[in-house]
C-alpha cells in the first residue's frame, strides 16, 4: 500500500500554504506545488440522466415530508470509520440517508440531507464535499478524499442531475438549535425505519436481485466442496468463494458470513470461520449479498459435508424444515407478524418433547408464562425484516413490528433452527454437535407469500441431489 501520509501540506492562517513535517511525512518542495497545478485536462461539463431510483426516493422523501411539517430535518451519511491506524473502513451511508436520496455504493462521507421547510412541505437540499480544484492540498495530499489517492469524485452539477435533489457544498451547511436530526430525534429515527416496513416496487426489484446472486454464491460454495474439504481450514475457503461472487455481482456481503461445519453449526453467530469441513458434519452457511444498491439477502441452507444426512441428522434437518414449513404457511397478509414465529415453535416444541427431550409437555413449554422448555434448543426468533438493513426496520415500534400486521410490500425471513452444542447432557449423544438452520427470504403479496430463495434446494433430498450435481461426487 502506497504511503498515504508520506506529503503533507496544510494551509496557514493567512491563506498561504504551510509545509508540516512530522515522522514519517515530508514537506512538498516549491517545484512540486508549482508543477501539480498545470497540466491537467479539462473535466467534461456534461451531465448524467435521472437514475432510476431517483424517482422512488423522491416519493419517500414526500411521505417524511408529511409527517413533520413545519420541521428542519437532517439526515446525515456518516463519515469514515477507522479500522488501524490511517486505514478505513470502505464507506456505507447510513441506511435511512441511502433510501431517501438513491445515493448508495458511490456516495460521499460526511454528506448530509437536509429538509428544509417551504411553504407547508420540504425543499430538499443534499450537501456533500464536492471534487476539489488540482490545485489546493485537498487533491494531492489528503490521503481520505483527495482525488490523486481514491479516484474521480463527483461534482455537485453530477449529484443533482443524477439524484434529481438541489446540491450544495457541506462547507455552506449550517446547522439550527431546532433542527430535527436523525440518530438524536426518536421520532425521525423510528418514522424513517418504519418507512422502510413496506417495499416499493424498485426496492423489491432489488431484492429479487440480491437473492439471485446469492444464490450464485451457494452453488459455488457447493461446487467447490472437494477443496474446502482438503483444506485446513475450509470455513475460510468457503467465506472467500461467496466474497468472490458478492464482490463480482454485487457490492459486497451484507453481513459476516457464517460458515459453520460440525459443531460450529451450534453457535448462531459463528463467524470466526477457521475451522476444518469433515465429510460426515454437516456445514451450515448463513450468508448474503449486498447488491450495489445496497439491499442484501440473507439466507441459510445446512449441507452434509459428504453428500449425505445420517438418519440422524435428516431426522433434524426435516424437522426444522417442517417448522419453516409451517411458518410459511402462517405467513398471510393481515396475520400478526408474530404468528409466523409462532407456528414454527409449535413444530419445535411438538417434535424435541416426542424426542423425549423436555421435562414437560408441549403444551406445558408452549404456555407464555411458565414455558419455553424448547428455547434451549432454538433461542432465536424466526423472522425478521429484510431491505437495505439485513435487520430492516429495527427501529420501528413494537405495535407495527411484532405485534405488527403482515402486509403487502413486505420482506422478511422465516429461519427455524435447531442446536444441539456439543457439550449439551439433555439431548442423546449422537444428537450433540448437531446444528440446523434453514432461512428464505420472504415477499408478501397480495394473494400470501412468496419465497424468494424457494430455487435454493430446501428439501433433504434436493440437497443431496444438489451436492452430488454440482461437487461431481
Amino acid at each position: 500500500m502506497s504511503d498515504a501520509g508520506q506529503n503533507e501540506t496544510t494551509t496557514a492562517t493567512d491563506g498561504t500554504p504551510a509545509e508540516t513535517t512530522t515522522n514519517r511525512r515530508q514537506p512538498f518542495p516549491q517545484g512540486f506545488l508549482d508543477a501539480i497545478a498545470e497540466g491537467w485536462a479539462t473535466r467534461p461539463d456534461g451531465v448524467p440522466e435521472p437514475r432510476e431510483q431517483a424517482a422512488w426516493a423522491a416519493r419517500r422523501r414526500d411521505a417524511v415530508s408529511r409527517a413533520f411539517p413545519g420541521k428542519r430535518l437532517v439526515i446525515p451519511a456518516g463519515g469514515l470509520k477507522q479500522r488501524s491506524n490511517d486505514t478505513d473502513y470502505p464507506f456505507r451511508p447510513h441506511s435511512a440517508f441511502a433510501h431517501l436520496t438513491g445515493w448508495e455504493t458511490e456516495s460521499e462521507p460526511d454528506s448530509v440531507l437536509v429538509f428544509e421547510p417551504r411553504n407547508g412541505g420540504h425543499d430538499a437540499v443534499l450537501y456533500f464535499r464536492e471534487r476539489a480544484d488540482r490545485t489546493t492540498p485537498e487533491f494531492y495530499a489528503d490521503a481520505s478524499i483527495g482525488e490523486f489517492w481514491i479516484g474521480p469524485r463527483p461534482s455537485l452539477a453530477g449529484v443533482s442531475a443524477d439524484l434529481g435533489l438541489t446540491t450544495a457544498h457541506l462547507d455552506s451547511l449550517e446547522h439550527g438549535d431546532d433542527d430535527v436530526i436523525l440518530g438524536d430525534d426518536d421520532d425521525l429515527t423510528r418514522a424513517v425505519s418504519e418507512l422502510r416496513l413496506v417495499k416499493d416496487d424498485w426496492e423489491i426489484s432489488q431484492m429479487r436481485l440480491a437473492v439471485d446472486v446469492t444464490a450464485k454464491g451457494f452453488d459455488d460454495i457447493v461446487a467447490d466442496l472437494p477443496r474446502i474439504i482438503a483444506h485446513p481450514r475450509g470455513e475460510r475457503i468457503i467465506e472467500g468463494v461467496f466474497h468472490q461472487r458478492a464482490r463480482s455481482d454485487g457490492n459486497t456481503e451484507g453481513y459476516d458470513t457464517i460458515a459453520a461445519s460440525g459443531p460450529h453449526a451450534c453457535y448462531l453467530h459463528w463467524t470466526r470461520n477457521d475451522g476444518a469441513v469433515v465429510p460426515g458434519d454437516l456445514l451450515l452457511v448463513d450468508a448474503g449479498v449486498e447488491v450495489d444498491s445496497l439491499y442484501t439477502a440473507d439466507i441459510t441452507r445446512t449441507i452434509p459435508v459428504d453428500g449425505t444426512f445420517s438418519p440422524v441428522q435428516r431426522r433434524i434437518y426435516e424437522t426444522v424444515r417442517e417448522a419453516a414449513d409451517a411458518a410459511f404457511a402462517a405467513a398471510k397478509p393481515g396475520a400478526k407478524f408474530r404468528s409466523v414465529h409462532e407456528a414454527a415453535m409449535k413444530v419445535i416444541a411438538a417434535r424435541v418433547a416426542e424426542w423425549g427431550l423436555l421435562p414437560v409437555s408441549a403444551d406445558e413449554a408452549l404456555d407464555p408464562r411458565r414455558g419455553g422448555q424448547h428455547r434451549r434448543y432454538m433461542v432465536h426468533g424466526t423472522s425478521h425484516h429484510l431491505g437495505i438493513d439485513v435487520h430492516d426496520c429495527a427501529q420501528a415500534r413494537r405495535d407495527m413490528y411484532y405485534d405488527g400486521e403482515l402486509e403487502p410490500g413486505m420482506v422478511f425471513t422465516i429461519e427455524p433452527g435447531l442446536y444441539f452444542q456439543v457439550d449439551d447432557l439433555t439431548v442423546p449423544e449422537e444428537y450433540r454437535g448437531i446444528g440446523v438452520r434453514i432461512e428464505d427470504d420472504i415477499l408478501m403479496t397480495v394473494d400470501g407469500p412468496e419465497n424468494l430463495s424457494a430455487g435454493i434446494p430446501r428439501t433433504a433430498d434436493e440437497v443431496e441431489e444438489w451436492v452430488a450435481r454440482l461437487s461431481q461426487r
